[in-house]
């Protein structure tokens, strides 16, 4: 017999909102993060800043990691863009039509 565990919560289940973007914009991704996490929204983001860590774009470990991250749009309600001057790359723009495909929401952090 396992002990009972905690009540369910009475509290609707929070909105998941996954980051996209470059992972060149950190602070603006931090910054996010923390914004929404303080609106009480579950927030995905990237698993590594990979311009940063020198990450090889053209490498099996940045296909990994992108696979992975529609596995975490595949989760999310919603998609937030961080869209630094406007920017939106390759990748983030694939990941933006996949959300789109399957009826995930799309914000971004700039008009």
């Amino acid at each position: 017999m396992t002990a009972p565990g905690p009540e369910p919560s009475t509290q609707p289940f929070p909105e998941v909102v996954t980051l996209c973007g470059s992972t060149r914009f950190r602070e603006a991704f931090e910054s996010e993060q923390r914004r929404l996490t303080l609106e009480g929204r579950i927030v995905l983001s990237v698993g590594m800043f990979g311009h940063e860590e020198g990450l090889d774009q053209t490498s099996p470990a940045k296909a990994d990691l992108d696979a992975l991250h529609l596995r975490k749009i595949d989760l999310s309600q919603r998609i937030h863009v961080i869209n630094v001057g406007g920017y939106v790359g390759t990748s983030t723009r694939r990941e933006v039509a996949y959300a789109r495909a399957r009826g995930v929401a799309v914000t971004y952090l700039e008009p």
